[in-house]
């Protein structure tokens, strides 16, 4: 008799279908990065979530990604922290890069009266992205194993997986650029792995993440 799938199994089935679902649409279509971050991530990394959490697991959605007010603040002022070290990181990495403190040419092709829709879309990528990875996928790693270290460090390897679609389609990002990216993105996983199991509360990694984005689009 054909054993039952464990939980872990069948989370880890259903963020192999995104991955799927994600590398066709990152091939086949070049849509704008507005519908990417809008309508496909919401589409393809959440929604799929949130049906399977609501009718296969029963459980109640908000609570069960840790989506909630608990220990809001102190989630908050760690990832306001650590957003401020990110941006400093990057001021310096660019001023060390260029002799001086400059934005990216992504700010002045869209023109700095529209930073509010950067800040917008950095945080739209990073509710989905985060919801994904973190709320859903690592959660349930941990509960699986009750190991901190592996199940983060799974999750990252698999954010990392998750982003190979976009790395390779950027046809901005070649050769060391892309290496580059991918340690900074396994960094940006393993410390919101932490921050998430520490303080379960998907606020503080959302944050992070979007600080994250932001440092990348403006000073990289």
């Amino acid at each position: 008799m054909k054993k039952p799938l464990s939980p872990m199994q069948k989370a880890l089935n259903l963020w192999a279908i995104v991955l799927i679902l994600w590398s066709v649409y990152r091939t086949k279509l070049a849509l704008p990065e507005w519908f990417d971050e809008f309508v496909a991530k919401p589409l393809v990394f959440v929604l799929p979530v949130y049906f399977y959490i609501r009718n296969f697991e029963l459980k109640p959605f908000f609570e069960s990604i840790y989506l909630t007010r608990a220990n809001l603040f102190n989630n908050v002022k760690i990832a306001l922290g650590i957003g401020v070290l990110l941006t400093g990181s990057a001021v310096a990495a660019n001023y060390f890069r260029h002799g001086t403190f400059s934005f990216s040419n992504t700010l002045f092709n869209v023109g700095a009266q529209n930073l509010p829709i950067i800040v917008i879309i950095s945080l739209a990528t990073a509710i989905s992205e985060e919801l994904l990875s973190r709320g859903f996928l690592l959660k349930r790693l941990y509960e699986d194993s009750g190991n901190i270290y592996a199940s983060s460090f799974l999750s990252s390897i698999l954010f990392l997986v998750l982003h190979i679609p976009i790395l390779f389609t950027n046809i901005q990002l070649q050769g060391s650029l892309i290496l580059l990216f991918l340690m900074t993105d396994f960094i940006l996983s393993m410390v919101n792995s932490f921050l998430f199991l520490d303080g379960k509360n998907l606020i503080s990694p959302i944050l992070v993440h979007t600080f994250y984005n932001l440092a990348i689009i403006l000073y990289v």
